[in-house]
């Protein structure tokens, strides 16, 4: 590292004789400030003027004052270094984690969760029965009636749509308040579609969806279960919707409240 000194005499003290004026002045070593090689030959001291500092003009006083200017320009000449390099590597930084367009949906440097107490599907669906149902399960054709929620499990476990909340201003609901969906007519997301062809009314299932089984192009306007609220789409678009590294894994649970008879 270079080292650049700051020559300031100090104030107050008594004149040098004649003879030694120049060799003293700018000999007191303030403090010195530690640069790189190639940015202390950028830095210009502004030179000193002792024979002006005991001029019959002013006496003393104009030499305090050029003193405070030679000072003050070297604060500023650091300073204007010092932000310069903050600014270089700053956009260094930033460039490091700049958006790749070609990484986006790869799913590059994250491996898939597998949860221990969960089953498997053939398509990567994960499940776990909170509650077993009674009854016979849904076939192709036939309606069903779900209450749901689902969570960003993958990216802080934000909860864009809750189960059990007031429809209707009935704690019950009817029909109309839940979610219904015709079984194998494509009305909902895969993983929608296979969870519920294996449960019987009453039933409770949590399944975790990668985003293979989500919503298609990361829209769920395309396809069901939307959120019913505006705070809940909001959060669930934001995770969608990131062109960013971020896990899109999400979370549901569904409870199949009825069949309706064809």
């Amino acid at each position: 590292m270079a080292m650049v000194s700051v020559s300031s005499p100090i104030a107050g003290a008594p004149p040098p004789s004649p003879s030694s004026a120049g060799a003293r002045v700018g000999r007191f070593q303030g403090p010195q400030l530690a640069l790189p090689p190639d940015k202390a030959s950028q830095l210009r001291v502004p030179p000193l003027h002792p024979a002006s500092e005991h001029s019959s003009c002013g006496g003393g006083g104009i030499g305090r004052l050029r003193r405070r200017q030679t000072v003050v320009s070297l604060v500023a000449a650091l300073a204007g270094l010092l932000s310069t390099n903050a600014l270089q590597d700053g956009k260094a930084f930033a460039s490091e984690f700049a958006d790749m367009p070609a990484l986006r949906g790869k799913d590059y440097g994250k491996t898939k969760m597998r949860y221990p107490d969960y089953n498997v599907t053939d398509s990567g669906l994960q499940y776990k029965d909170l509650r077993v149902g009674d009854g016979p399960s849904p076939k192709a054709g036939q309606t069903v009636v779900v209450d749901w929620d689902g969570y960003t499990i993958g990216y802080y476990g934000r909860i864009f749509e809750a189960r059990n909340k007031t429809k209707g201003g009935s704690f019950e609901g009817n029909d109309k308040d839940f979610f219904k969906f015709k079984v194998g007519y494509g009305e909902v997301i895969p993983a929608f579609e296979e969870a519920i062809a294996g449960m019987a009314p009453g039933g409770v299932r949590r399944i975790i969806v990668p985003p293979e089984l989500g919503y298609p192009d990361n829209d769920y306007n395309k396809l069901g279960p939307k959120p019913t609220t505006f705070s809940g789409q909001r959060a669930l678009d934001f995770v969608l919707r990131n062109q960013g590294l971020i896990d899109k894994t999400l979370l549901f649970d569904i409870e199949l409240l009825k069949i309706v008879p064809s």
